[in-house]
């Protein structure tokens, strides 16, 4: 155990926003982490290849593998049948979202200790912001290395962090050194690091529009930054243009820029390649549900205005929203009700980026509420 942390008090629920100038932001990502979860409570399953997810045989999609089944190919959102195939050998197991939630929220506690303010954005990420805190904490690779060591002994769990002066630098970092790594980009490099990176490893550049420049010849990050935002608007329309425009300069363009305020609750996951499988759209909507539903019983204050938001292929955002007859007393209630939104907004055909959750219209008491004996009127 590290000889030396500080303790804060904080509230996951009213994160604000984090500042731009001479910021020290981390990205913590644990590994891998249902399957880190599953080979963890299981020793037989350790060295395994590991896939969560569907089981072979049913429609669904992988919704996380080890590191021993992505040297197979096997990735997240691939067809079950298509991740049986790649590794015959691997153990399929059921997703268990009450235990991964379970260990994410000591986890989460944890990473409190180290962070005046910290942003959870799934059940396996957060966003810490340390600005101004070297003096009492140590300078930020220390940091890192005291987290990933407290996360070791008291999870048994591996997890990558990004040290970097924004939010997209952050991920981009943490990305590149999985698994359980620890990189940080200082002020100053963020041009040098982008260009070693391939125009794949870009956060939020799909596939599609991974093509499209390969075919105008953009083949490199630096020559991306060549172009102006009007000549990629030509190309890929104006929301790619002026996401990646900022994204090749190092600036943050605005991931997960909705934090929470006292009237409402959310939480949104962008996915790693652009979906129109529904069964894997419901996974990550319960997934969401169950981080919304923590949330309001940390909060003890649900809205009864429950929205749904979707960003598509092309960076159109749309949302939907509907009012429930009381507040959620489950993740089930709400996941229910997100997957009503979902047919109601979503076509079944156009490629998903982007989906989220939240729940609006909290009034601030603490008044108890009077649960429903039966689940219909």
């Amino acid at each position: 155990m590290s000889p030396f942390r500080a303790s804060f008090t904080f509230s996951v629920s009213i994160v604000p926003a984090f500042s731009v100038m001479g910021s020290t932001i981390f990205h913590v990502d644990l590994d891998a982490f249902y399957a880190s979860v599953e080979q963890r409570d299981n020793p037989a399953l350790r060295g395994r290849p590991v896939i969560v997810g569907a089981l072979p045989g049913h429609r669904g999609v992988v919704s996380a593998c080890s590191y021993e089944a992505r040297r197979f190919g096997v990735h997240s959102a691939m067809p079950i049948s298509e991740a049986a195939r790649r590794c015959p050998a691997a153990v399929f197991l059921p997703v268990r979202m009450e235990r991964y939630g379970e260990v994410s929220r000591r986890i989460m506690r944890l990473l409190g200790e180290y962070a005046p303010r910290i942003q959870q954005i799934s059940v396996d990420e957060a966003f810490l912001d340390v600005s101004g805190t070297e003096r009492l904490l140590g300078a930020p690779l220390e940091v890192g290395r005291r987290i990933k060591d407290h996360v070791r002994e008291a999870e048994r769990l591996t997890i990558s962090i990004g040290i970097a002066p924004n939010r997209y630098l952050a991920k981009l970092a943490s990305e590149a050194g999985k698994p359980d790594g620890l990189v940080e980009i200082r002020e100053g490099e963020a041009i040098a690091f982008l260009d070693g990176l391939a125009l794949k490893d870009l956060w939020g550049l799909g596939a599609k529009t991974l093509a499209r420049l390969r075919e105008a010849g953009i083949g490199t990050v630096a020559e991306l930054r060549a172009l102006s935002e009007r000549q990629l608007a030509s190309l890929l329309g104006q929301g790619a243009a002026r996401f990646l425009t900022r994204c090749v300069r190092g600036e943050d363009p605005g991931i997960h820029t909705e934090t929470p305020r006292s009237h409402s609750l959310s939480h949104e996951m962008t996915f790693e390649h652009d979906t129109c499988d529904r069964e894997h759209l419901r996974t990550a909507l319960l997934e969401l549900s169950q981080l919304l539903m923590q949330r309001v019983l940390d909060q003890g204050d649900p809205g009864r205005t429950l929205f749904l938001k979707l960003r598509t292929h092309d960076f159109r955002t749309t949302s939907v929203q509907t009012t429930i007859g009381r507040p959620p007393a489950s993740a089930a209630d709400i996941h229910k009700a997100a997957l009503g939104l979902l047919d109601r907004r979503w076509d079944g055909v156009t490629p998903v980026r982007l989906i989220g959750v939240g729940l609006a219209g909290t009034a601030g008491s603490d008044e108890p509420t009077q649960g429903e004996l039966f689940e219909e009127p």
